[in-house]
């Protein structure tokens, strides 16, 4: 069954980005690519993202690879960037995008790689599943919030890999 994942690193206070969009903090932390709820065994069984306009900025002006992804990949932007294979650049409604990304997915599950307030939209349409912090030990003291607005969850998984603090959350339903 597909399921739509916000995957994300945090701070311990919170945070994906600090107070300058960076996710500098992020980079030196010791972490092992093949342990517990690593990234590419996560991005192995995505077929589609969505993601905010700041980090898909931040991406493109700060990975040594630039974007790399070969999935069909949603930015919500009003921002005009140039076209890029593969990405499709949206105002749309979250729920529109969404049908397209299950679509794209071919059965694989959908990546909201962040913003939090973007993944938020999605949680507020009843779309969201899973929420996978993998938590750093670091504090920044402000920036970008893993998620601006409540949401319940309930613990399914967790795991320590090197530095990191891991825990797979289901969304709990309203009510």
């Amino acid at each position: 069954m597909t399921k739509t994942v916000y995957y994300t690193a945090s701070s311990l206070d919170g945070f994906i980005a600090d107070p300058d969009n960076s996710l500098s903090w992020l980079l030196s932390r010791d972490i092992d690519e093949q342990g517990p709820m690593s990234y590419p065994t996560f991005r192995a069984r995505v077929g589609a993202a969505a993601l905010g306009a700041t980090t898909y900025r931040w991406i493109v002006d700060n990975d040594p690879d630039g974007w790399d992804f070969t999935m069909p990949s949603w930015v919500f932007t009003h921002r005009r960037f140039p076209p890029q294979d593969g990405i499709t650049f949206t105002t749309d409604d979250v729920r529109d995008v969404h049908a397209a990304m299950s679509a794209a997915a071919a059965g694989q599950d959908l990546w909201l790689i962040g913003g939090g307030d973007l993944v938020g939209q999605f949680a507020d349409a009843g779309l969201l599943d899973e929420v996978w912090v993998q938590y750093a030990p670091v504090t920044l003291g402000g920036g970008a919030p893993l998620l601006p607005r409540r949401i319940e969850l309930r613990l399914e998984e967790h795991a320590r890999n090197r530095e990191f603090l891991c825990a797979r959350y289901a969304v709990s339903p309203p009510g």
